[in-house]
């Protein structure tokens, strides 16, 4: 008997919800929802994780809680977070709709006061 050893673990892609509650008294209803990630008690806000299906379904549900006051989701997922072929260059100040302003890198020295 062969066993089958070729399977993959693969993560599930997740996104970070922030919700702002007026009580933490019903912190269970949002574990069903998600991974509850922290919770602030003295600012009133909890971290959950989504899975990415379904986000903003389960998001609009999590919106219409009565003891919520409101919902951010996290942004990271969709900022690219590869920096390295642009660290020194000029492609580092360039934004992609080009807006007209020009970088100009500018040799300057540094003169002491007692030099002046």
């Amino acid at each position: 008997m062969q066993v089958d050893t070729t399977i993959e673990f693969k993560p599930k892609q997740r996104r970070g919800l922030i919700v702002w509650v007026y009580s933490l008294r019903q912190l269970k209803n949002l574990k069903r929802y998600g991974l509850v990630h922290y919770v602030s008690r003295k600012l009133k806000y909890v971290i959950l994780y989504l899975d990415e299906t379904g986000f903003e379904e389960t998001m609009e549900k999590i919106e219409h809680l009565h003891f919520v006051r409101n919902v951010e989701p996290s942004y990271r997922p969709d900022v690219e977070m590869n920096f390295a072929d642009k660290i020194g260059t000029k492609a580092a100040y360039q934004v992609a709709d080009d807006d007209g302003f020009d970088v100009e890198e500018m040799n300057t020295t540094i003169r002491l006061a007692e030099n002046v």
